[in-house]
């Protein structure tokens, strides 16, 4: 670690994985209610349930973003931040407003839109932690050395918090009150985030692989042309069915196979740096989780997007168990294994120590890819079927979910696998043996030996 104020990094990431944990023991529980759907129906219905586990995704994962804009901003502007204290804040605005939006969860306060259930003055507090947040890293970078990596990083975090605007826009026509919903959904998970994804990553690897900056950052402008190009008008494939114009299945239909060429960019790029590479990087954790980040992304974003982005196959599949599939394959490589890459890689720096207990944190890896990967098949095959049964055959929607229990069993089995390897992360992550840590001095090359 080269700068002090890199320290603000560790907090959010702590703050993160906390959240991290409560998302997939969120996400464990509701997959038993599929298995036995009247599992605490009266004291914590479904929907809190799910609403709990995609706001908790939803939140740590900007929080690692925001920490790892932390982390890598001062050593790729060659400077301190700008405002410490600004960016602890910062942290302190999002943790209790999540906390307050928890609470009124709880006791059915919400505002009844999927993802953007907050009241509206949590909404406002994410607004104004945004605004400090965009305030103390363009400060940092205006008045530092500007590289093609904060340059990327700084558009992707700029775009997704002027998106979160639609978040407040609620118009009574259900038609328009959608299409601006989107605007947040898919412009941040399809468009700005896969800036931020492509940045953090061509970060760790210029890192991990010692390849020359000047090949990470030509392909780091092709990847961000690319998803830009698709994502935008990608965004038709979610207009197909909410009573806008026809032409948006043409369109949506058009650019949204596009949309597989990012993350078929960024896997290869992944796998090109490290065969380029000429540094033999101790810490082989974290270059694990960034091509297993790209890898899983290309499938689950690109490939089972793909799979029913088309308008004449969506017909028949939107918001069955296939859009599932898609949903935890996608985030999982995208944006939830990119943090753990992240994570991974700077907490040792972080914390003083060298890259800790690396074979715990690689079989972490294994066990949430795993399940995450047959989670994924046994969605898919569920999804087929309910399909056919139900908007083919026009059988009824429970008579359907009854027939398919078995998926839903093993789904279940798929995510307490995951809920196990995520546990495994943490506490490989943050429970230190006194004799990992590394001795103050001015003799040890702690940044040698740590990841740097």
């Amino acid at each position: 670690m080269k700068y002090q104020s890199q320290k603000v990094a560790q907090a959010y990431f702590i703050c993160a994985m906390a959240l991290f944990a409560i998302q997939v023991l969120g996400g464990l529980l509701a997959g038993w209610i599929y298995v036995s759907p009247n599992f605490l129906s009266e004291l914590l219905p479904f929907n809190i349930i799910r609403m709990l586990h995609t706001n908790a995704l939803i939140v740590w994962l900007l929080l690692g973003f925001f920490g790892a804009a932390y982390f890598l901003i001062p050593e790729e502007s060659e400077r301190e931040i700008y405002s410490v204290k600004l960016a602890y804040l910062q942290l302190a605005i999002l943790m209790i407003g999540t906390l307050v939006a928890v609470g009124s969860y709880l006791v059915g306060i919400h505002g009844g839109r999927e993802f953007l259930e907050q009241p509206l003055w949590v909404k406002f507090g994410i607004l104004v932690a945004a605004l400090i947040f965009l305030f103390n890293v363009s400060m940092t970078v205006l008045a530092g050395k500007k590289t093609a990596i904060t340059n990327v990083l700084l558009m992707g975090l700029w775009l997704l918090s002027l998106l979160w605007i639609f978040a407040f826009i609620n118009p009574e026509n259900l038609s328009l009150d959608k299409m601006y919903w989107w605007f947040v959904v898919h412009l941040w998970v399809e468009a700005t985030w896969e800036l931020v994804m492509a940045a953090i990553l061509a970060f760790l690897l210029l890192k991990l692989t010692g390849v020359d900056r000047e090949v990470v950052e030509k392909w780091l402008y092709v990847i961000v042309a690319t998803a830009l190009f698709s994502g935008i008008l990608g965004t038709g494939h979610h207009f197909y069915w909410i009573g806008l114009p026809s032409y948006w299945q043409w369109v949506g239909s058009i650019f949204s196979t596009f949309e597989v060429i990012p993350f078929f960019l960024m896997m290869s790029f992944a796998f090109v740096m490290v065969w380029k590479g000429r540094k033999n990087h101790p810490n082989k954790a974290a270059l694990l989780w960034s091509l297993g980040s790209s890898t899983v992304a290309f499938f689950g974003a690109g490939v089972w997007g793909f799979l029913h982005t088309l308008h004449g196959v969506n017909f028949y599949s939107h918001g069955t168990q296939i859009t599932a599939a898609h949903g935890h394959l996608s985030f999982y490589g995208a944006y939830v294994a990119l943090n753990l890459a992240i994570f991974t890689y700077a907490m040792p720096m972080l914390r003083g120590r060298a890259p800790y207990n690396q074979v715990l944190n690689m079989a972490s890896f294994w066990l949430m890819t795993g399940g995450m990967a047959f989670m994924t098949f046994v969605l898919t095959f569920a999804g087929t079927i309910q399909t056919h049964m139900q908007r083919v055959i026009g059988d009824y929607y429970m008579d359907v979910q009854d027939s398919l229990s078995i998926f839903y069993l093993m789904r279940f089995g798929a995510g307490a696998a995951v809920v196990i390897g995520a546990l495994l992360f943490i506490y490989a992550l943050l429970v230190v043996r006194k004799d990992e840590v590394i001795a103050p001095g001015p003799s040890h090359k702690a940044s040698t030996v740590a990841g740097e």
